[in-house]
């Protein structure tokens, strides 16, 4: 029997329960949070450390427990304390790929009380040198490939997998000697604190920080934690079996996003799962992985679960503990959720919404409500509130399109050192998503369309004004407008419509912007016009018009 999504609610965050509720101050007045969720980071690395002897992070022949990873993290936060003077609200900036050292660095940062600072590690050296500048990065902690690109700013430089550049330490040097009586240095947080500083790409074209708090960390594993569960309860299972099932999830995704540190990362930690690395994000690989590792859930963007589906050699690997696939940060595509249903009839498929600013998880979809509405992104989680505004801000009626507003625990403080921007986006305790959306009478939400000029690609964020800014730099480039192309399985590839005042060829302006952006930044195509590009009367480029123009063309 099937029990409706309000009968969930009230079993699962009945008093006393573990997702019990209650009102704090916050984003101007009071948000409903979870009672029992940590109320700061080190509180969670503390918990973390009764899940004892078992395996916590796997990556390629190496498996280190929980309790070997709190040692480790207490260690690092000592030296960064004792030895390269971190104090509360210094930042300390993370590069590199998933190897075990990010997960440890970012644990020993945020337990010294530091801020951290995850950087993109597909960034260029340029790209690199402003989140290191932006953010005021008192140590970098990076992998020999980020060691390498020199970023021309003065600091302390800890190098783990790679050379060591002069001037710098190793990783396992400065961690020395590892105590098992270790303890975290001491130092006084409180759930409003800072904790994180995540770059999103920015309209403007340069990346904005988004300021997490402790009290965001703390919430975001116990929503994902209660979306899990939901799904269970809803199917009329007891909850129970379900907790005693040890998850061991496959990262497919970066840590330097919050989808792979918040909604996996942490999560993992929270519950006592294993979570799987991987140097890069290879379908093949990931299936060995699968079978090896016994992974029970599979973790990333839409585009991950298409090619690990696509994959020639499926059929070849044992992938029978495998009972979920979760996917997000990029819209699915239709085709998606029929190749799951057809080749992988067994497991359940779930499709989430969150953002940088909200920590990621926010809404989710998931189970039988997946199956009959695979075009919603789902129910909002009960600590998060939704409502759909109208330019003015006022709140839309059921089934109108507006912009998507949300408001909960899990909204970030702001952007770091942009008072405008925070000013722009939170606006009376709400947060303005910049999607366009409405909701159903059942209260499940849709996504209609972006407000902002962005193209998703795989899950990564590429903001239009960003390409074009670069674009313009190019002596030969007059006008252009960069739009998205519609790619099943990238959801969207980044496009280009150049007018140029001289001969460029396509190599040419390629070549010329990776060196000025990330790799997945640059546009697999480009449309050169020769006669000015629409616009409407305010000087806007139209580019649903011209997309539709060049993609029939």
């Amino acid at each position: 029997m099937t029990v409706t999504h309000d009968q969930v609610q009230a079993q699962l965050t009945a008093p006393g329960q573990l997702f019990e509720l209650e009102e704090v101050a916050g984003h101007g007045g009071t948000v409903r949070t979870w009672k029992h969720a940590p109320v700061h980071f080190r509180a969670l690395l503390e918990m973390s450390r009764f899940h004892g002897d078992k395996v916590f992070l796997t990556y390629e022949d190496q498996h280190i427990s929980y309790e070997e990873h709190f040692r480790r993290a207490a260690t690092l936060a000592r030296r960064l304390v004792e030895e390269y003077g971190v104090v509360k609200g210094d930042r300390v900036a993370i590069a590199m790929r998933n190897y075990p050292e990010w997960v440890i660095a970012f644990s020993a940062t945020l337990a010294a009380g530091a801020i951290a600072v995850p950087l993109n590690a597909w960034w260029t050296a340029q790209e690199l040198e402003f989140g290191l500048s932006d953010s005021g990065a008192k140590v970098l902690i990076a992998d020999g490939e980020r060691a390498a690109r020199p970023t021309g700013l003065a600091r302390s430089l800890i190098v783990t997998r790679g050379e060591v550049p002069e001037g710098a330490r190793s990783f396992d040097d400065v961690l020395g000697r590892i105590e098992a009586d270790v303890t975290l240095p001491p130092v006084e947080l409180l759930p409003e604190d800072p904790a994180t500083i995540f770059y999103t790409s920015g309209t403007t074209g340069r990346p904005k920080g988004a300021l997490g708090s402790h009290r965001n960390l703390g919430q975001s594993p116990m929503t994902v934690a209660y979306g899990l569960l939901r799904s269970v309860v809803r199917a009329g299972k007891d909850p129970a079996e379900s907790a005693g099932q040890r998850r061991v999830t496959l990262l497919t995704v970066p840590l330097f996003h919050v989808t792979g540190c918040f909604a996996v990362m942490t999560t993992t930690m929270f519950t006592g799962g294993g979570l799987v690395l991987m140097y890069k994000w290879d379908a093949g690989r990931a299936l060995e992985l699968i079978e090896r590792e016994k992974v029970t859930t599979f973790s990333g963007v839409p585009t991950n679960v298409w090619q690990l589906l696509s994959h020639p050699d499926l059929g070849k690997f044992d992938i029978s503990s495998l009972n979920s696939l979760g996917y997000g940060g990029a819209p699915a595509p239709p085709k998606l959720l029929e190749r799951i249903t057809e080749q992988l009839p067994t497991r359940a498929p779930s499709n989430g919404y969150g953002m940088t600013e909200t920590t990621a998880l926010a809404i989710n979809n998931a189970g039988a409500d997946y199956l009959a509405k695979p075009d919603s992104i789902g129910l909002p989680m009960p600590v998060v509130e939704v409502k759909i505004a109208d330019p003015l801000g006022g709140e839309l009626p059921v089934g109108e399109v507006g912009e998507l507003c949300l408001r909960g625990p899990n909204v970030i403080l702001g952007y770091w050192n942009r008072p405008e921007a925070t000013a722009e986006t939170f606006v009376g305790g709400w947060l303005h998503t910049g999607d366009l959306a409405r909701v159903d009478d059942e209260g499940f939400v849709f996504i209609v369309d972006r407000a902002k000029d962005m193209v998703i690609r795989g899950g990564e964020n590429v903001y239009c004004a960003e390409v074009e800014a670069a674009l313009f730099e190019h002596p030969a480039v007059e006008d252009v407008a960069v739009i998205g192309i519609p790619h099943d399985e990238l959801g969207e590839e980044v496009g280009a419509v150049v007018r140029l005042t001289s001969p460029a060829s396509t190599e040419e302006l390629r070549a010329f912007l990776r060196e000025r952006i990330a790799a997945f930044k640059v546009p697999v195509r480009f449309w050169v016009r020769e006669t000015e590009l629409p616009r409407n009367p305010g000087g806007k480029i139209l580019k649903t018009h011209l997309r539709k123009e060049v993609l029939s063309s």
